[in-house]
């Protein structure tokens, strides 16, 4: 299989501010990427130099082996074959969308019929049939959304850049378009990079997921492992694990799981410590919905008390506090009373501990 876009050491400076520390990725034919990470982690930024928007400082960019982006050249986005699918769609608003779909193939001066025979092609994939005569502002954020893919499809790009496409969709909208998105652009084998702020999207999307936390990568690697093994605390968090215990001590770590104690009690958890790291900044993070309430002890669990319950429709999100004086959230089928006490078991896979020197 063919690489389709390569990034080498890839460097981007704002003034005095490093954005992009040296950034490794390829690409694959057909292949989707979903870059995710906080606000300010680096991941537009990344897409605007893959688009020639931006200039890079460091390092290069290729498409098909030929160099793009380096310092002192930047071929221009025109001559990139990329196509962009932005946020807000950005759709001429004074144009059909028919004339939208077809901008891209007129500025290449394509024979009208060619232009006639794609754009049929994309109505079709996209079910746009009896909306190519209306004004952008007589469609509907699914609608537009499906005119500016089509827009993106028609010239046949070699990468379709997708900057958070979904988030100006209300929620049930971006449930149907992702799943929609991605089975179109699997069947079309289209190369696709993504970017999104949210994990579910990438999950439904993407046939690999990279991380970025500060201008690196943290992790890169297919979605089920991302979720199943996240390398860092910051991963963790990201996809879900939001539950945090900080006062942790460490008895071992040898192997693949990790034995700690949470004051008296003992847990085993699956391990990503470095091997200098100190009790101070080892920490405990899992999820929610992995948690079980008992009334009893047992294995792998954390004696609490209950501090609220919140009725979330099916399920009841619980609050509880450990011994410790630390809390966090579990997710049960019955109303739990406040000062109730009982134990928490979190699955020693599930169970995340991260430490470093």
């Amino acid at each position: 299989m063919e690489t389709i876009l390569e990034i080498k050491d890839v460097k981007k400076r704002f003034g005095a501010k490093e954005i992009l520390k040296g950034i490794n990725l390829s690409v694959m034919e057909g292949e989707i990427i979903s870059v995710l990470g906080p606000s300010g982690c680096g991941k537009s930024t990344l897409l605007n130099i893959i688009a020639g928007i931006l200039p890079l400082d460091g390092g290069e960019v290729s498409i098909h082996q030929s160099i793009v982006s380096a310092p002192g050249k930047m071929v221009p986005t025109e001559k990139r074959n990329i196509n962009m699918v932005f946020q807000d769609f950005a759709l001429w608003p004074h144009m059909k969308a028919r004339d939208n779909i077809l901008y891209g193939l007129k500025v290449k001066k394509l024979p009208k019929k060619e232009m006639e025979n794609r754009l049929n092609e994309v109505v079709s994939l996209l079910h746009l049939e009896g909306l190519l005569d209306q004004f952008p502002s007589e469609l509907s954020g699914g609608q537009q959304q499906r005119v500016a893919i089509a827009r993106a499809l028609v010239t046949k790009p070699d990468i379709v850049l997708l900057d958070e496409p979904l988030c100006n969709l209300d929620i049930q909208l971006r449930i149907e378009m992702r799943t929609e998105m991605a089975q179109l652009f699997h069947s079309l084998r289209t190369t696709v990079f993504h970017v999104t702020h949210d994990p579910s999207e990438a999950f439904a999307m993407a046939d690999r997921i990279v991380v970025m936390n500060r201008g690196k990568i943290d992790q890169m690697d297919v979605p089920s492992v991302c979720y199943m093994e996240p390398k860092t605390c910051m991963v963790a968090g990201l996809l879900g694990a939001g539950n945090c215990l900080k006062k942790v001590s460490t008895i071992s770590d040898s192997g693949r799981f990790c034995k700690v104690k949470v004051g008296k009690t003992e847990l085993m958890g699956l391990g990503f410590v470095t091997e200098n790291r100190t009790d101070q900044n080892t920490q405990l993070r899992f999820r929610p919905e992995e948690c079980t309430w008992q009334r009893e002890n047992g294995d792998n669990t954390i004696p609490v008390s209950v501090v609220m319950s919140t009725f979330e429709g099916g399920v009841y999100r619980v609050k509880v506090e450990t011994e410790q004086g630390e809390d966090f959230c579990i997710l049960h089928s019955q109303f739990l009373a406040d000062g109730e006490k009982g134990y928490v078991r979190i699955p020693e896979e599930r169970l995340y501990v991260y430490g470093e020197a």
